[in-house]
């Protein structure tokens, strides 16, 4: 079961949209730093750990990369990196919808992914519907979150057909 490193705003636009059930019913694990998780999920997110989010340490050798790289890369935050770190070290996919945090990973050779190809992933996999999805981006939308509009809504117009012509 493939793991992927989450930073917080991926799991908040996920609980927005009231589709945190689904998402952690997909075939894969979930983590975090459990630095990250202490300072930004512990107090109103505690729930995420009997979902299954794995809080995971970093040992010191880890902590003086992140230190390195915060170095390197000023716009992402310490938790962020902390996310980098953890997914470099997993050799594992790290979902982030942070521009800063995406940029350093791609420059780090990290895999990115976002809350786009998690919601996506449940739609092709038949935890919800394309009108779910639809119904949870409004809400992420309303809610103030950033995330490309016009892109989630033509990967849906997408998956309808492509699983119109499955049938």
């Amino acid at each position: 079961m493939l793991l992927l490193i989450s930073d917080a705003n991926i799991l908040i636009d996920i609980e927005i949209g009231g589709l945190v059930a689904p998402m952690f019913s997909l075939d894969y694990r979930y983590a975090v730093p459990d630095v990250l998780y202490y300072e930004e999920l512990e107090e109103q997110h505690s729930h995420f750990l009997d979902m299954g989010l794995e809080p995971r340490e970093l040992d010191e050798p880890l902590v003086v990369r992140v230190v390195e790289l915060a170095r390197q890369y000023t716009r992402p935050g310490r938790n962020d990196l902390f996310a980098l770190v953890l997914a470099s070290k997993e050799a594992c996919p790290l979902l982030t919808g942070d521009k800063d945090l995406k940029a350093a990973a791609e420059n780090e050779n990290v895999e990115v992914r976002g809350t786009l190809w998690l919601v996506t992933e449940m739609v092709r996999t038949g935890k919800i519907s394309a009108q779910v999805a639809r119904g949870a981006y409004q809400r992420m939308r309303n809610n103030g979150r950033r995330l490309p509009w016009e892109t989630a809504e033509q990967m849906l117009v997408a998956l309808d057909a492509a699983l119109a012509a499955k049938e």
